[in-house]
């Protein structure tokens, strides 16, 4: 239910700049997401690693290790986010220095990220608290954050951006306070159902729970996490780029495609964030084989039921989607020919996003970031090999490349992970 909410907001965002204004908006919004897709995405680790390690500490019944691993999560955001910060203006314009955009595409992309970019100490400590909460088998907090977020989100983007002469600055300013809402949100849910005034207050017991010897484990999985999220900014961050080498209106049908399908993706996601949990739990439990065995079976059953119900409502309602985004018809024609691209990825993206949260209960670090390598090389593979016959078409086959090799690889090495 939270995951439903989230790519509503990125579509509602697109939505309005693609109802307010023209395809080069909608590209600077693209890039404008792109460049906190390549700051935020590094840091997914955040929430996913505490997501696996809080798992397994509350499957050992270990409660100060829950503590210790939100503690140290939030203290590695708050440095994160003060780091973003000060690289802020150096990061955008090395960025766009080496993104192909026209200047009009650039300067909106500047004007979203330089507001938007106050909110990294919110948004980074959401990562960590979503992740803690998921852990401690807790899926309603979250929830009720990730709402609030969004509708936040998208009441305040549209309100500002249509009803004061903010415009297409108004939806980052939505973000801004949206972001800051649900933080506040969470250490509210935090300290209202976890007893956090029982907590240790001794500075020594915090400072205890920051020493390399305590960070060792977390710091070692979140290094391959941090490797995965680069490799995934080779993909998504690359097909943004390479899809703005084609124009400005192919870049805005990228942008709204790519929102559809990771619309889809997010109810998956949802799976597997249960997949983090319940794999997580058994892991620390130390469950027979059997229990991890069928608990990944059903949560599959569930996503690829998910992935066929996708399927069919893009071949019937593909156009219909597209109109929601844009009233471009130049944007609305070009998208068209895509679509057979949109249909078929639900199926087998299914299958790698799955997997992704089965092997972070597992908090097997290693194959997760070996998976994405090489989705990385078949992503950059599929496109060089058939940019020259096929144009921008094979920006999705390589997207598709990449999603198969994911699917592959963990399908594969799964037999070998879940023996403890």
């Amino acid at each position: 239910m939270a995951n439903i909410t989230i790519p509503l907001v990125g579509i509602v965002d697109t939505a309005i700049v693609g109802h307010l204004s023209d395809a080069t908006a909608i590209g600077g919004i693209a890039i404008g997401t792109m460049l906190f897709d390549l700051l935020y995405w590094n840091f997914g680790f955040l929430r996913i690693g505490t997501s696996g390690l809080t798992a397994q500490a509350f499957g050992a019944g270990d409660q100060a290790a829950c503590r210790k691993t939100l503690t140290q999560s939030l203290t590695i955001a708050l440095i994160a986010a003060l780091g973003i910060w000060i690289i802020q203006w150096l990061f955008v314009t090395a960025v766009l220095a080496v993104v192909p955009c026209s200047a009009e595409v650039a300067d909106v992309a500047r004007t979203y990220f330089f507001i938007r970019i106050w909110a990294a100490p919110a948004t980074l400590m959401l990562m960590a608290f979503k992740g803690w909460f998921i852990g401690m088998q807790d899926t309603k907090s979250p929830m009720a954050v990730d709402i609030v977020v969004n509708v936040v989100n998208m009441a305040a983007s549209y309100g500002l951006a249509v009803y004061t002469p903010l415009g297409v600055a108004g939806v980052a300013w939505g973000t801004l306070i949206a972001q800051y809402t649900g933080l506040t949100l969470a250490a509210g849910l935090l300290a209202a159902h976890y007893n956090v005034i029982t907590w240790p207050r001794d500075l020594e017991t915090w400072k205890a729970a920051l020493r390399w010897s305590e960070m060792r484990r977390m710091m070692a999985l979140n290094g391959n996490l941090f490797i995965r999220s680069l490799c995934f900014m080779v993909v998504y961050v690359g097909f943004t780029s390479l899809a703005s080498l084609y124009g400005d209106t192919e870049l805005a049908v990228s942008s709204i495609l790519m929102k559809l399908f990771m619309f889809f993706s997010f109810f998956v996601d949802g799976f597997a964030y249960a997949g983090e949990a319940l794999v997580g739990r058994a892991y620390g439990e130390k469950s027979e084989k059997l229990k991890v065995n069928s608990v990944v079976h059903a949560l599959f059953n569930w996503a690829i039921g998910v992935g066929l119900l996708f399927t069919v409502i893009y071949a019937l309602w593909g156009k219909e989607n597209i109109i929601l985004m844009t009233n471009d018809t130049a944007v609305t024609e070009a998208a068209m020919k895509y679509m057979g691209w949109l249909i078929a990825m639900p199926l087998i993206s299914t299958l790698a996003f799955m997997w992704d949260g089965v092997y972070v209960g597992a908090t097997a670090g290693v194959p997760i970031r070996n998976s994405m390598i090489w989705a990385a090389v078949a992503f950059v593979g599929g496109y060089l090999l058939t940019y020259r016959w096929v144009g921008p078409q094979a920006l999705y086959i390589g997207y598709f490349a990449h999603l198969v090799a994911r699917a592959v690889y963990l399908t594969v090495k799964w037999k070998r992970i879940y023996t403890y």
